[in-house]
């Protein structure tokens, strides 16, 4: 039996800290989906097409992941897909209350699944998507935190 987990986020945009879990991840089940969520409730800095192709470019060399998009209810998704488990990172302990509460209503609306809390490696603790946004704005360096790909767009959108 295939074990699929998925990972979802919005991912705008994808930073190294990511990616370390989406690595971790690839280490506890056989099959891993990147899943960028279409949130409706937030103005995406990036276009979705976009958050997939950077996903897609910085995690060519693994065939176990796949990366898409989705929108609606994450419990539908994972249904859908047929996973085993959702894939979430904590940062900080700021982030496990709404991680807390995201997993129990998941919970809720799906029982077929569990929710497996990874921690980045520590280079990693304190990134966000919007913290990267912000430096990049102010033309800082962002080369060590984001993909190649990432790093280019986020120059090119502040030049």
């Amino acid at each position: 039996m295939i074990r699929t987990a998925i990972y979802p986020g919005s991912f705008d945009p994808v930073t190294n800290g990511h990616l370390d879990i989406v690595l971790r991840a690839t280490h506890l089940f056989d099959r891993l989906i990147v899943a960028v969520s279409a949130n409706s409730s937030k103005k995406p800095f990036f276009p979705i097409e976009e958050r997939v192709h950077f996903l897609k470019e910085a995690l060519h060399r693994y065939p176990s992941i796949k990366v898409e998009s989705f929108s609606g209810l994450l419990a539908d998704y994972v249904k859908e897909k047929k996973a085993v488990a959702i894939i979430r990172g904590l940062r900080a302990v700021s982030d496990f209350e709404y991680e807390f509460q995201m997993a129990l209503m998941n919970r809720k609306q799906n029982r077929s699944f569990e929710t497996v809390f990874l921690m980045p490696d520590e280079r990693f603790t304190y990134l966000s998507s919007s913290l990267i946004r912000e430096v990049a704005r102010l033309h800082g360096q962002v080369h060590d935190f984001v993909p190649t790909c990432v790093e280019g767009a986020l120059r090119k959108r502040f030049s």
